[in-house]
This record gives C-alpha cells, sequence and structure tokens, in this order.
C-alpha cells in the first residue's frame, strides 16, 4: 500500500483527513486509484489528456517524480509504507 500526501486544499476538497491509503506502484496508478476513490479530484491532479497540471508536483524520496515516466515503479521506499508520496502545489509569482 502506498500512503499519499494531499496539500491542504486538495484534502478538504476530498474530504479525508491525513494521508490517503491507495493500492499502487506506480505514479499513474496513485493518480489512477485518488481520482478512482475520490471522484471530485478528477482534473485537479492532471488534465484531460492526462498529462500533469502545470502548478502540480509529485515528490517521493526526497525526489521529484513530476517529469519521470509515470509507468516507471515507485521507490522501494514508497512501496514497503516507509515513505509517503507527496502532492505538492508548486508556487509561482514574482
Amino acid at each position: 500500500m502506498t500512503r499519499v500526501v494531499l496539500p491542504y486544499h486538495l484534502r478538504a476538497l476530498a474530504k479525508v483527513d491525513g494521508e490517503v491509503v491507495v493500492a499502487a506502484g506506480t505514479v499513474a496508478e496513485v493518480l489512477d486509484a485518488l481520482e478512482a476513490a475520490h471522484p471530485v479530484l478528477c482534473g485537479t491532479l492532471r488534465d484531460s489528456s492526462g498529462k500533469r497540471r502545470a502548478f502540480v508536483r509529485f515528490f517521493a524520496c526526497q525526489e521529484d517524480l513530476s517529469h519521470t515516466s509515470y509507468d516507471e515503479p515507485l521507490p522501494a521506499a514508497v512501496l514497503e509504507g516507509k515513505e509517503p508520496f507527496l502532492v505538492v502545489g508548486a508556487m509561482a509569482g514574482g
């Protein structure tokens, strides 16, 4: 099981407290499981073509997974439940 930490605004939207646990081994599977369990999240993490939204980032084990293939296996520590998969809202501005 993969532990997923969502930013506050997405936790509030999905009406969840704390971490979400999903059965997933890749970024694509995490996103699919999140959207299946919480349909209100559809379109918030990725657009209709399946690409990551511009201001959303994915991290695991202090590594940015936002630009890696979503079919790559997640790090072992995430798959073992030792580390969470993080969804982070990117900041922009000037």
